[in-house]
């Protein structure tokens, strides 16, 4: 790379963004989308004299890369991320699962080999940490939400490093082995250990002293030089730049001078930025994309619906309310750049991938535009009885943590057991296949045996060892939601009226239904390519039959159980107004009661409308109150009489007081709205939408 060619390219690139930028901000379009029309326009794919050197381009789109990454890691410390650390695992691992095994199927559907399969389905697995950062940034999304999405991404970066290793043993001949696995992930493992724990304690002291000195220009080149260093570390060890930007970001956070960092950076970062998006643009072949059109749009399409399906229901049974979980489904609907340069398979799947993650990087920020919309009609079109459900369950597993230090042990104990028992499940199954052919004709020659007659010996066997360890997968995750249900919900003893019974019960098999659902799609994901055919998919599905028919029951029992609810929270705020207008006293507008004596509620909050509130005068359909809060309205008071669970059409007035159900995350997002009209997240706060719905 000479001086010349790199000056042609920055001030082709540069140039044409700027002009594709300006026209885009004029439109009120994503500036992402400029910058990838800018690639499209100077790449070699268009009859158009501008060409940029790819090579050039490359180079620079990674520093943007870094620095993006450095950004992001600069808004999470280390403590925010720990705080989401199990939530996002867990809808991590259910989404790659999954997305592994589409990928497998779909490559099946157009007849490419198992290996090309396999590497569709992981591909397709991973989302992009730098596309969801920019859209974020752009479209100004902070919160809960982003903490969710980042911890995920981060996950999925790891989950990432072990594909590749995996499949890369597999296309070079290799091979795997557990003990090259154990090796891989002891080793990924062991460098973030030594790199957290050495990076707490040189790092933050490092930049506080740079502070100190004064000078703005010192701090950022510091701060940038160690971005650079750990990034290149991370590379050095066989990892991505990205996963090791982001630890410098966060490490430099727990400094306490990351704002004042990340004002620095930002220029020089959006600079580098806008180059990395532009080299997406460049790859965009319209050749390619006809050739493979067919396999390119299912792609496109499995990408889009499965992580949206995947990662709103893995947040959501984490304990993220509707409206976050499918606005987390929504912003993690691409694909990103980790196994694009792998080139580890036919010259084909590479186009393919690079047509996919153009398409979904273009899609991406109108998704995220219109998640908050979409989550919100999602919200109003359930039926209620799930409707009652969602609005309760984030609260039933807020108590559940707080429970935990009671149940933890036993808790650890059971997850230990089905991971174990999964673990062996599918060493059994994997083992039965591989080794089928040589223990067949073992038996036929040590035992004298038909062929057939030792085949269905070997089949026998197989059975034997896995169906006590498929039973014991699913008793020990029934106890594992019946322990987890007790610490959310505990029983009222023996001989008491047990008035926690129906949802306690909902909770359980959701519990139950999401276990199923965690340990079957990484068993299908494994097991899939080595097995073939439908039965174990059709075993899975079933599972899942039978457990969502046993919980809309729950959830129709709950929904009951809520609106005989409503009319105690009815009767005891009455008896309070009562008692206050008798001793002229304002009402106290406490549940405690309530609370003790249905648990199942959580715990019902009642909100009173003055007179400077913003929701005086609209209807519960337009304050649209659940699917912004997430947040229920379980009752309202007005005028010394009582509402159960008030149509959508019910105007608010004055003095009305709101009974609510919710987490307390929801309840103190619908007072800061009901009180003031301010959300957390001004940004994404979600339209009106018309709809027909039976509460608020």
């Amino acid at each position: 790379m000479n001086a010349h060619s790199f000056l042609v390219a920055m001030t082709t690139v540069l140039a044409v963004a700027a002009i594709t930028t300006i026209v885009f901000q004029w439109l009120k379009q994503p500036v992402v989308l400029g910058y990838i029309l800018a690639g499209f326009i100077v790449g070699p794919n268009v009859p158009i004299p501008l060409v940029a050197d790819r090579d050039v381009v490359h180079t620079l789109s990674e520093l943007g890369v870094i620095l993006l990454m450095f950004s992001l890691g600069l808004e999470f410390s280390l403590g925010k991320l720990l705080k989401v650390g199990a939530t996002a695992g867990l809808t991590a691992l259910l989404q790659s699962s999954l997305m592994v095994w589409l990928g497998f199927l779909t490559g099946q559907l157009f007849g490419w080999t198992t290996i090309e399969s396999l590497f569709a389905g992981a591909i397709i697995a991973i989302s992009s940490t730098t596309i969801i950062a920019k859209a974020f940034e752009e479209q100004r999304i902070r919160g809960s939400l982003k903490q969710l999405v980042v911890g995920v991404l981060i996950v999925e970066d790891l989950v990432a490093i072990l594909l590749m290793a995996t499949l890369t043993a597999v296309v070079t001949g290799a091979g795997l082995s557990a003990r090259s696995m154990v090796f891989t992930v002891g080793k990924l493992a062991l460098f973030l250990i030594l790199l957290v724990s050495v990076g707490l304690f040189i790092v933050p002291r490092f930049m506080r002293l740079v502070r100190r000195l004064g000078r703005p220009e010192t701090t950022l080149v510091a701060s940038i030089g160690l971005c650079f260093a750990i990034s290149l570390l991370a590379e050095k060890m066989g990892y991505s730049v990205a996963l090791g930007a982001f630890i410098a970001g966060s490490l430099i956070a727990e400094s306490g001078q990351q704002h004042e960092i990340q004002h620095l950076v930002e220029p020089v970062r959006d600079v580098f930025a806008a180059i990395f998006f532009v080299s997406v643009g460049i790859l965009i072949d319209p050749r390619l994309i006809l050739t493979h059109y067919q396999a390119i749009l299912v792609l496109t399409g499995v990408v889009i619906v499965g992580k949206i399906l995947s990662v709103s229901f893995g947040a959501f049974l984490t304990g993220n309310g509707v409206p976050t979980s499918v606005r987390a489904g929504m912003s993690l609907a691409q694909i990103g750049e980790n196994f694009l340069s792998l080139g580890a398979t036919r010259s084909f799947l590479y186009p393919v991938a690079v047509a996919v993650s153009a398409i979904t990087t273009l899609t991406t920020p109108h998704l995220i535009r219109v998640s908050g919309p979409v989550a919100s009609f999602v919200d109003r079109k359930l039926p209620g009885p799930l409707q009652t459900f969602v609005s309760l369950y984030a609260s039933w597993i807020e108590k559940g943590r707080h429970a935990r230090a009671t149940r933890g042990a036993l808790i650890r104990r059971l997850i230990r057991h089905v991971v174990v028992d999964t673990a062996l499940f599918v060493i059994v199954v994997v083992g039965a296949t591989v080794g089928f052919g040589a223990t067949t004709s073992y038996f036929v020659e040590k035992f004298g045996l038909e062929e057939d007659l030792a085949r269905g010996a070997v089949a026998l066997l197989a059975v034997i060892f896995a169906v006590p360890l498929g039973a014991g997968m699913v008793r020990v995750s029934q106890r594992l939601g019946f322990v987890i249900a007790e610490g959310s919900l505990p029983s009222a003893g023996e001989g008491k009226l047990d008035l926690a019974a129906a949802p306690r019960r909902a909770l359980v098999l959701t519990l139950q239904l999401g276990i199923v659902v965690l340990t079957g799609l990484p068993v299908l994901a494994v097991t899939q390519p080595l097995i073939g055919g439908y039965y174990a998919p059709a075993i899975f599905v079933g599972l899942l039959v039978l457990v969502g028919i046993a919980f809309w029951r729950g959830a129709s029992n709950l929904h009951e159980h809520v609106r005989a609810g409503a009319e105690t929270i009815v009767e005891t705020l009455l008896a309070q107004a009562r008692t206050a207008e008798g001793q002229k006293e304002k009402p106290k507008e406490s549940l405690a009661e309530v609370h003790m004596l249905l648990p199942g509620l959580g715990e019902p909050t009642p909100i009173r409308l003055e007179e400077d509130s913003d929701a005086v005068g609209q209807s519960l359909q337009s304050l649209n109150l659940r699917g912004v809060t997430g947040a229920t309205v379980l009752a309202l008071i007005r005028d010394g009489e009582g509402l159960l669970v008030p149509t959508a059409t019910e105007t608010l007035r004055v003095g009305d007081v709101l009974a609510l159900a919710g987490s307390q995350e929801a309840i103190g997002r619908a007072r800061r709205l009901l009180e003031h009209g301010l959300m957390d997240e001004p940004s994404i706060k979600m339209p009106i939408l018309p709809a027909n719905v039976d509460q608020g």
